[in-house]
């Protein structure tokens, strides 16, 4: 390999905790089997400053995004949880409401994703530098957390459960990408999120999609073909072939039928006596 040869071609999708790429890069592996995808993880924060470093083509991440530098698909909208022990008396409800945890110490992680303008509850005596510490302060019975439904999921324990909380903020999911970063590849990777077809036009050039193969085709359906001028010739005369020779026909039988019956009178007249 030259100093002058270009690298293969690669991907790298960076995604925040409790996003989930695993889909989506089954796909991709399955429709662009040579151009290898690297799955980056990064915390929240970090998400930004990799796509715009470029650590990573493209990411899962949180919204808001500074849209003066990224463009984002939004995917989803994850609903917020309470996490609690499950003896804790949440658990008593199917859901519940910020209300309900007035008198609730609530953990307020420095690497928290909901972006509270004023969290609930009663404030904790020092923040947990991320959601795993608070994890394991709620577990210890110290006070509860607020997470986005993935997280709580990803930071699992069987001595914990959740419950929804109504009126809680939320956390949407997108697919972002650096503006002036808009490749090729980028936009295969949005295609796949989109859920567009392996044969879909899109990234294709006009002879590769089903319509440029169709209009290609000869239209061997719909009407029938009018026939040229020389065949309708060809046919009339021939018509007018067949039409005079059942004519001549029909004229040699008559006479043929004339001339018998007046050979038959003549037979059948008696002779005369001298």
């Amino acid at each position: 390999m030259t100093g002058t040869e270009a690298p293969p071609p690669s991907f790298r999708l960076a995604y925040v905790p409790g996003a989930t790429p695993a889909k989506w890069a089954r796909i991709w592996n399955e429709r662009l089997p040579d151009v290898p995808l690297t799955l980056v993880q990064v915390s929240a924060a970090e998400a930004a400053e990799a796509l715009r470093g470029g650590a990573a083509d493209a990411g899962l991440v949180r919204l808001p995004v500074d849209r003066t530098v990224f463009s984002a698909i939004p995917l989803y909208t994850e609903a917020t949880v309470v996490v609690v022990p499950k003896d804790h008396v949440v658990t008593a409800a199917d859901e519940v409401s910020l209300e309900d945890l007035a008198d609730e110490v609530v953990f307020h992680p420095l690497d928290d994703v909901l972006g509270w303008e004023q969290p609930p509850g009663l404030p904790a005596f020092e923040r947990p530098a991320t959601t795993a510490d608070a994890v394991e302060l709620v577990a210890a019975g110290v006070g509860v957390l607020l997470v986005p439904q993935s997280l709580a999921r990803l930071h699992h324990r069987r001595d914990l459960t959740y419950r929804p909380v109504v009126d809680a903020p939320q956390s949407s999911v997108a697919l972002s990408w650096p503006e002036d970063a808009t490749t090729d590849l980028v936009e295969e990777f949005i295609g796949i999120v989109r859920g567009r077809t392996v044969n879909s036009w899109r990234g294709r050039t006009p002879a590769q999609t089903p319509a440029a193969s169709e209009r290609g085709r000869p239209d061997t359906g719909g009407a029938r073909r009018k026939p040229t001028a020389g065949k309708s010739a060809a046919g009339k005369s021939a018509a007018g072939k067949s039409a005079a020779g059942k004519t001549a026909g029909r004229s040699q039988r008559s006479a043929s039928k004339t001339s018998k019956a007046s050979k038959g009178g003549k037979r059948g007249k008696p002779r005369r006596r001298s």
